[in-house]
């Protein structure tokens, strides 16, 4: 005998408001506020307004008091727990528990949303002429007007939406760019900067014209330059003197006396031989061709013609401490400019490691969002593996024994078979089993209930939902299944086409005593049950 009894979700649930809330609240997706009041093209009622953020509801949410909000809204109010209604304290109507923002006592309000879809809106942008309805407006308009202003995401200057693509490409100044030098990566900002630094930037020889020399190999370029021209060694202490690479020699040769003068005379200016006037009028004499020397001692009988092996001697260590002066000095400010170089490569290196810690951040970011849908997908996949359509399900239920007892203790008093379909396209469905029993069948049989869930192709399919169902409890000796059939009664919600991810469940909630299953029961082996679900394909 056909037996039929409406279940609604939930271990003993009164009311299919609340069921409902709990299914289709978390099913909407919304990361923006109400739409702008402004958009709307007539003036706006009041029963379509926002009570957080007083602008047209989106995805309209009603709350248990009968108040509307926003979903993105009243997701943030009630994001910490359930939180009091101000506009029921305004109205002065405040009473609990009906005035407590409750996630778990909210639905979608579906005819509002479908009364301000219809809403006549026009653009509010300077320009632009488009008008049309509110519903066409989220799904075609919104967020893509050519004379929309958004920031730009790298320098945040508003730029109309037309111009967004030159602009990232010619004027952002927070735009990377590759030095066409090195080919290194600056922001828009350091590439002029970095042109000064970059060792591999092109430079001319002023006395050769030669072109495209790299900065890192100017500096000796300079010093093997037959045309190029440089100061005499010898500048540091007077020499004017100066010549092409090749004749530096020459001139240190030709000029041996007067770069001796002139280092002598810096000597003594800086303090290093006391003068003359200080030793007594014996100590020091002056010659005109060979420059000072000492005046011979009483009785040493040393004289004039000694002179010129001295000033020899003397003139190899002047010109050997000169050239090591020289190489010093060039190496000093080789090596200034050189960290200098590196002091501003140093600062753009801390920069450029600063955007590419931003960007690993980003990335890991990211990678965490792939994880949770590779986590969906692989779980979509996993419920692929057990979906038929052929409108014939066998549902098998391991661990039954642990499985009942969190029954009894309330953890999971019920569980959702995988979903399987009549056909590729047809309907949708699953099982809900209780195995310590629900409603009638608390404590003493399995209640099992057929669910019609929202499928992709639901607009093709005849509604309501009429096909004949069998449900079946396999015995594992195949000898006496037990077996429960129904027709659906077509004015129940429970076989509408569903407008949430499911329906109201309906079923059998005495399809099976629980002392059937005790002992050697040949309904459970290894502590495994099978359910059969057959749809009746007839007239689809």
């Amino acid at each position: 005998m056909a037996r039929q009894l409406e279940h609604k979700l939930g271990s003993g649930c009164k009311s299919s408001w609340r069921s409902m809330a709990r299914i289709s609240l978390p099913s909407l997706d919304s990361s923006l506020p109400g739409i702008p009041r402004s958009v709307l093209a007539v003036s706006m009622e009041t029963k379509y307004q926002c009570q957080q953020c007083h602008q047209v509801l989106r995805k309209p949410v009603q709350a248990q008091c009968g108040h509307r909000f926003c979903f993105h809204c009243f997701k943030l109010l009630t994001s910490s727990g359930p939180k009091p209604c101000e506009a029921c304290r305004q109205e002065e109507i405040y009473e609990e528990p009906q005035s407590l923002l409750n996630s778990s006592e909210a639905f979608p309000d579906n005819a509002a949303g479908r009364e301000i879809a219809s809403l006549p809106a026009k653009c509010v942008n300077e320009g632009c002429s488009w008008t049309g309805c509110v519903k066409e407006y989220e799904a075609q308009h919104e967020g893509k007007c050519e004379h929309e202003r958004v920031p730009c995401e790298a320098c945040r200057v508003l730029i109309l939406n037309s111009e967004k693509e030159r602009h990232n490409e010619k004027e952002c100044e927070a735009r990377t760019l590759n030095c066409k030098y090195c080919k290194g990566s600056f922001n828009c900002k350091e590439i002029k900067a970095h042109d000064e630094i970059c060792q591999k930037f092109p430079m001319q020889c002023k006395d050769c014209g030669k072109k495209k020399i790299p900065r890192e190999k100017f500096l000796d370029h300079s010093r093997s330059c037959a045309n190029s021209k440089t100061a005499c060694p010898f500048s540091e202490v007077g020499c004017k003197a100066v010549m092409d690479n090749g004749k530096h020699s020459d001139h240190e040769q030709t000029s041996v006396m007067d770069h001796m003068r002139l280092i002598l005379a810096a000597v003594l200016s800086a303090g290093k031989l006391p003068l003359a006037e200080s030793q007594g009028p014996r100590d020091w004499q002056e010659d005109s061709g060979l420059g000072l020397y000492r005046a011979p001692d009483d009785g040493a009988g040393a004289n004039a013609d000694t002179t010129p092996g001295q000033t020899l001697g003397l003139d190899r260590k002047v010109t050997a401490l000169e050239n090591i002066v020289c190489v010093l000095n060039r190496e000093v400010e080789r090596s200034s400019l050189t960290l200098e170089a590196f002091s501003r490569q140093h600062r753009l290196d801390q920069e450029k490691i600063e955007n590419l810690g931003n960007k690993a951040r980003q990335l890991e970011r990211t990678l965490t969002m792939r994880d949770l849908q590779l986590a969906e997908t692989d779980q979509t996949l996993r419920e692929l593996q057990f979906c038929t359509f052929d409108g014939v399900f066998v549902w098998k239920i391991a661990d039954f024994s642990r499985r009942r007892q969190d029954a009894v203790a309330g953890r999971s008093p019920a569980m959702f078979s995988p979903a399987f379909y009549s056909s590729k396209y047809g309907y949708k469905m699953c099982l809900r089993l209780y195995l310590n029993g629900d409603g009638t069948g608390r404590g003493t049989h399995l209640s099992l209930f057929f669910v019609v869930m929202r499928g992709k192709c639901d607009a093709l399919l005849k509604w309501p939902f009429s096909q004949k169902v069998t449900l079946m409890l396999l015995d594992q000796n195949n000898r006496e299944h037990i077996i429960d059939a129904f027709r659906p009664d077509v004015s129940s919600t429970s076989f509408q086409r569903p407008i949430s991810e499911m329906n109201i469940a309906s079923g059998c909630p005495l399809f099976c005593p629980l002392a059937k299953l005790a002992g050697k029961s040949s309904y459970l082996r290894d502590d495994t049950i099978f359910i059969k679900a057959i749809v009746d394909l007839t007239g689809l």
